[in-house]
């Protein structure tokens, strides 16, 4: 065997270097092509992406995209990570959330692979005595037990405090939380009358008494699932744990004692890049709320599978986009992840999609190996820029809430609703015209699919801010086409024109197709117009084709008594042509004003 020497060389030391400004002159060139004149930086731009926060992804990051040095993992600024060894010892923490009493879904759970529990108890979960029932059998001083109880945070933690004594639980083993969170419980509801006396002597107890305890959990996801943005989350977590170190710290507790009561809680999506940078950008944010007071810096962190991005047709797709919501919550670094079944939005879960929520951490751990490397996105030119813009992001939001005079006054003057608002209002105008493409519901959705039941879940927490969903506007449309189906036995009905060759007319045919059927409008392309039962039509063919034939055959749909006939392509000057759909269009708009004409309430 031949053994090269270690002499150096590079593998690439027979090519030239290549300059920054070589590759803009190839981009440049390849654009100029299609049509777009431009040089230098702004072929660069012509390349990237806009995100939200005024972020944006450009197609190339070298070592020139400077970002402060993310130091080591388990020291300040923790961006690389809250602990030294990351997740190698064992993975992260697979935590399952249980809203019903249900013992033996968590017995199930416990014995394949789940390591904490999520209990919500209370209003949105199971009454306060029930717990015992619920934990019968549970090895509590193996398992962690983390309680979401709302107002009854109190009664709920006596009580799981009660079981630790009577099954002799040792004080120093117990692990959990007890799940206090007034703040995140008020931009739920709105409910502004929770006195925090209870939570501080909670925290003092769990200071003095239980180690391993943690009193309060500052929930992020209430503003994800608002519609905010990465960096609104940070922000409102950041001013979030900042008004309870007030808090606490005023009711006796030592800065470092306040600090090590509180555990975050973060949504990640399927944008795989974006929750990376958010948790990294979260335990950098909190190191220096931490400096300023003079607190340990490190930041426990909760990822939770997003409910925002779950569909409610086509579920199945829900269980790719958790896999990669969770791979990021992974690589993120976060301690701690909730996978939510694929079909969290139908209702309560079966025991199949508990099954394939939990394996889903069990395989990445397990079988992809992803624990054994210590912060794998660390060195990304792209991720590590991502983080310091985002971290930057989520400081600025939170310097607003603090300037509006902290999380509590900000949420009731309503500048945080509004401001997550205006994000949410900005990004449905996205979706309707399927620049963000929600996979089964806005883009190849499955018209004769049957529809997945299941058993209404609890119903959560209201009254303050609201709950979004990508599919809710689609979700309307297609409730109304269900409900035409069931009143009338067939589905509204487009009739899709195919002009020429297939050559020609199917990449338009496709996308109509698929725009129609979004709506839950049934496209038919076979036979004739007046065979179709539809009452409106859509041409789709090439320019060159419309140029020829569009007018005559506008003209023969209508006189067969076409109400509506659609054009697909880019707006021209068509005779008769009523409407156009293309790429970029108001989807949404289109669709619903089509069902109004159609009669479909």
């Amino acid at each position: 065997m031949t053994v090269l020497p270690d002499d150096g060389l590079s593998l690439a030391a027979e090519f030239p270097d290549a300059t920054h400004e070589q590759w803009q002159r190839l981009v440049a060139g390849v654009l100029r092509k299609s049509g777009k004149e431009v040089s230098d930086d702004a072929a660069e731009d012509a390349l990237s992406t806009t995100l939200e926060d005024g972020l944006r992804a450009r197609p190339l990051y070298s070592a020139l995209d400077s970002a402060p040095d993310p130091g080591l993992p388990g020291f300040a600024p923790f961006t690389r990570g809250g602990r030294a060894e990351g997740n190698t010892l064992g993975g992260w923490d697979v935590r399952q959330r249980h809203t019903v009493a249900d013992n033996g879904a968590v017995l199930a759970d416990l014995e394949n692979g789940v390591a904490s529990l999520w209990l919500a108890v209370g209003a949105g979960g199971f009454p306060v005595s029930s717990l015992g029932p619920v934990l019968d059998g549970v090895y509590l001083d193996l398992a962690p037990v983390v309680l979401e109880a709302g107002r009854e945070v109190e009664p709920a933690a006596r009580e799981l405090l009660r079981l630790y004594e009577e099954r002799g639980v040792a004080r120093d083993v117990a692990r959990g939380n007890l799940g206090a969170d007034p703040l995140g419980h008020e931009a739920r509801t709105g409910d502004d009358g929770f006195d925090f006396a209870p939570v501080a002597a909670l925290a003092r107890l769990c200071a003095d008494e239980y180690p391993g305890l943690r009193a309060l959990t500052v929930d992020a996801l209430p503003y994800h699932e608002a519609g905010g943005s990465a960096a609104q989350e940070l922000g409102a977590s950041l001013a979030t744990g900042v008004a309870y170190l007030r808090e606490l710290t005023g009711a006796g507790l030592s800065v470092e004692q306040a600090a090590a009561q509180l555990e975050f809680r973060y949504a990640a999506t399927a944008d795989q890049f974006l929750t990376i940078a958010k948790l990294r950008a979260a335990r950098r944010l909190w190191a220096r709320v931490a400096e300023v007071c003079g607190a340990p810096g490190g930041q426990v962190q909760h990822a939770v599978t997003s409910p925002v991005m779950m569909s409610r047709r086509d579920p199945w797709v829900n269980m790719l986009r958790a896999t990669v919501a969770t791979l990021a919550a992974g690589v993120g670094g976060a301690e701690s992840v909730t996978v939510l079944p694929f079909d969290h939005a139908l209702g309560l879960p079966d025991a199949f999609a508990r099954r394939i929520a939990r394996n889903t951490s069990t395989i990445l751990v397990e079988e992809s190996h992803l624990a054994r490397v210590i912060d794998p996105a660390g060195g990304s030119w792209y991720v590590e820029r991502l983080t310091d813009e985002l971290a930057h992001a989520g400081w600025e939001f939170f310097q607003r809430i603090e300037r509006e005079g902290g999380q509590a006054a900000a949420l009731r003057s309503g500048r945080v609703g509004e401001e997550l608002a205006a994000t949410w209002a900005a990004r449905s105008a996205k979706l309707a015209k399927r620049r963000e493409p929600v996979t089964g519901v806005s883009e190849f959705p499955h018209l004769a699919e049957r529809l997945v039941a299941r058993e209404p879940a609890p119903e959560p927490p209201s009254g303050g801010l609201p709950r979004v969903r990508r599919d809710e506007a689609y979700e309307n449309l297609r409730a109304r086409s269900d409900a035409h189906l069931a009143a009338t036995g067939t589905r509204p009905r487009i009739f899709l024109a195919a002009l020429g060759p297939a050559a020609a007319h199917t990449a338009r045919l496709t996308f109509a197709s698929n725009l129609f059927q979004a709506g839950g409008i049934e496209p038919v392309t076979d036979g004739t117009f007046e065979d179709s039962g539809a009452t409106e039509a859509c041409l789709c063919s090439s320019d060159a084709l419309y140029e020829e034939q569009a007018a005559e055959v506008t003209a023969s749909l209508k006189s067969a008594g076409a109400a509506q006939v659609f054009l697909a392509g880019r707006p021209g000057q068509y005779s008769g042509v009523d409407a156009y759909v293309f790429a970029g269009c108001d989807a949404v708009a289109v669709l619903s004003a089509t069902l109004d004409r159609m009669g479909v309430s």
